[in-house]
C-alpha cells in the first residue's frame, strides 16, 4: 500500500470518528423536536376537540378572540419546529452523502489494493515457487521471517476482504437511511404545507373578529375591565382567607413556642415540612388539575387582545376544558377551605405545608373542609356557562401569600 494511500485512510478514519459526536448530537436533537411537534399536533386536536364541542353554543367575542390568538400561537410554533426539523434532516442528508462518497473513495481504494493482492497470488500460486522462496533463505532465521511474512500477507488479503464486505454493508445501510430522511423531510414538508393553510383561516377570521369588535370597542372594554374587577374581588378574598390561616398557624406556634418573633409565612409541623418539601421536589412534575383542557390565559399581567391600552393581571392561570369535566388534585394535601363567595361559583383551597392551590369556578364540589386528599384524587367538576357552553377552570398556586406560575409546576403547561 503506498504513503498517499495510508494517509487517505487515516483522513477517513479522523472524518468518521470526528463526526460521529455530531451525528449522535443531531439525532437526539431530532427526537426532542419530533417529541414537541407531537405535542403541539395533540394541543391543536384538544382545541378542535373542545371548538367542535361548543360549536351549537354561540361564545362570547372575547372568548373567540382567546381562542383565536391561542390557536394561531399553537400553530405558529408548530410550523417554527417543523422547519427546525427540515433543516436538521437537511444537515443529516448532507452529512450522509458527504460519508457516501468518502466511503465509496475508500472501497475503490480497497478493491485496488485487493485487486493488486490477487494478481500477485495469482503470480506466485506455484507451491515450488512459494518453497524456493523458503529454501533461498540464507539462514534459519531468516527463513522463519520469510514464513511469518507470507502468513501475514495471506491474512492481510483475508482482512481486506472482510474489509471490503462490511464497507459495502455500511455503504447500503447509509443510502438505505437517506432515502428514508429524504422521504420524511418530504412528509415534514407537506405538513407545514397543510398548517400553513390552517394558520391563513385562522388569521382571517381572527382579522374579520377584531374588525367586527373594533366597531363597538367601548363596550368589550367595559366588559373587560368588569371581569378584571370580579377577578381583583375574589383574588382580595383568597388572600384574605390565607392571612387569616397564616396568623392561625403563628399563634397556634406560639403557644407551643418561647420564640415570639413572627413569620411572615405558615409556621409548619414536622409533618407539614415533609408535605412542603415533597411539593417542591415535584416542581414541574404535577398533572394537570383537568384531564383534557389548554391553557386560554397564561400566569402574570398582560396586554389585552382586544384593547393593548388595558392591562390584564393573572394570578393564575385560565383552563379551557369540556363539559362535565372533573377537577383533580395536582398533589397531596388538607382541604384547608371551601370558599363560598356571593356571585361567584364555589373554589377549593388545599394546602401542600406552605404551599396553597385554588380551583376555581366549580359548579360541583366533592370534597368538605378538612378532607386529606390525594394526587389526582376528584374534587368536583368544572362549572359549565349554559350561556355561552364554555367549561374553564381557574387554577392557582401560592407558596404563603406569594402567588407562583403554574406553568413551572405542572407538566408540560
Amino acid at each position: 500500500m503506498t504513503r498517499v494511500k495510508l494517509i487517505f485512510k487515516i483522513l477517513l478514519l479522523l472524518f468518521f470518528f470526528t463526526s460521529s459526536p455530531t451525528i449522535l448530537s443531531q439525532n437526539n436533537k431530532q427526537k426532542q423536536l419530533e417529541s414537541r411537534r407531537q405535542e403541539l399536533r395533540r394541543e391543536i386536536q384538544k382545541i378542535n376537540a373542545l371548538r367542535a364541542e361548543n360549536k351549537s353554543k354561540e361564545k362570547s367575542q372575547l372568548s373567540l378572540i382567546e381562542d383565536f390568538n391561542y390557536k394561531i400561537n399553537v400553530l405558529n410554533n408548530l410550523i417554527k419546529v417543523t422547519n427546525q426539523q427540515a433543516n436538521l434532516l437537511t444537515r443529516e442528508i448532507n452529512s450522509n452523502q458527504r460519508q457516501i462518497s468518502a466511503l465509496r473513495n475508500e472501497l475503490k481504494l480497497l478493491k485496488e489494493d485487493y485487486a493488486s493482492m490477487v494478481v500477485k497470488s495469482y503470480k506466485s500460486r506455484n507451491q515450488q515457487s512459494k518453497i524456493m522462496f523458503l529454501l533461498s533463505s540464507d539462514n534459519f532465521k531468516q527463513a522463519y521471517k520469510r514464513l511469518q511474512y507470507m502468513k501475514q500477507y495471506t491474512n492481510h488479503q483475508k482482512e481486506q476482504g472482510e474489509i471490503i464486505k462490511s464497507k459495502t454493508i455500511e455503504l447500503q445501510s447509509i443510502n438505505k437511511k437517506l432515502v428514508a430522511q429524504k422521504e420524511d423531510k418530504k412528509k415534514l414538508i407537506a405538513e407545514n404545507k397543510v398548517a400553513q393553510n390552517k394558520l391563513e383561516k385562522e388569521r382571517t377570521q381572527h382579522k374579520v373578529l377584531m374588525a367586527s369588535i373594533r366597531k363597538n370597542l367601548s363596550k368589550y372594554t367595559a366588559q373587560i375591565r368588569t371581569k378584571q374587577r370580579e377577578a381583583n374581588r375574589i383574588d382580595r378574598e383568597i388572600e384574605r382567607i390565607i392571612k387569616a390561616a397564616i396568623a392561625a398557624s403563628n399563634k397556634k406556634r406560639a403557644k407551643t413556642s418561647t420564640s415570639s418573633k413572627k413569620s411572615a409565612g405558615f409556621s409548619l409541623t414536622s409533618e407539614e415540612k415533609v408535605l412542603a418539601n415533597s411539593f417542591t421536589a415535584n416542581k414541574g412534575k404535577l398533572p394537570w388539575p383537568v384531564e383534557k383542557g389548554y391553557v386560554k390565559l397564561g400566569y402574570g399581567t398582560q396586554r389585552s387582545l382586544v384593547d393593548p391600552s388595558l392591562t390584564i393581571k393573572s394570578n393564575g392561570v385560565r383552563i379551557a376544558t369540556e363539559k362535565g369535566a372533573k377537577v383533580r388534585a395536582v398533589f397531596n394535601g388538607k382541604v384547608s377551605k371551601i370558599v363560598l363567595i356571593k356571585n361567584a361559583n364555589p373554589i377549593v383551597m388545599i394546602r401542600h405545608g406552605n404551599y396553597i392551590t385554588a380551583y376555581k369556578n366549580l359548579g360541583k364540589v366533592f370534597v368538605k373542609e378538612g378532607d386529606k386528599v390525594t394526587t389526582k384524587q376528584h374534587i368536583g367538576e368544572v362549572f359549565t356557562n349554559p350561556s355561552n357552553g364554555e367549561t374553564v377552570l381557574n387554577f392557582v398556586v401560592f407558596k404563603n401569600l406569594q402567588t407562583q406560575n403554574p406553568a413551572s409546576w405542572i407538566y408540560k403547561m
